[in-house]
């Protein structure tokens, strides 16, 4: 029963990472970030703004994605 769950959860978390990896803007910075024009207020605060919410997002979906992968790797 627990490991239904636990893949029932796997499949959210994946289908859930999907897509906010797709929904993510490219981290490329383009020719502004030659003559330093990279260092804009935009690019100081990345953390507050919505892009900066769905990088923690995909970090928090990423470590629960290995630990319940590992765990219904491990044979009971």
């Amino acid at each position: 029963m627990l490991r239904t769950v636990f893949t029932i959860i796997f499949i959210l978390i994946c289908i859930a990472l999907t897509v906010i990896v797709l929904v993510q803007e490219g981290k490329n910075a383009g020719l502004g970030a030659i003559g330093g024009l990279g260092d804009t207020y935009w690019g100081k605060n990345k953390a507050r703004s919505m892009e900066g919410k769905l990088v923690k997002f995909t970090k928090f979906l990423a470590i629960g994605f290995i630990v319940i992968a590992v765990f219904l790797n491990v044979n009971f």
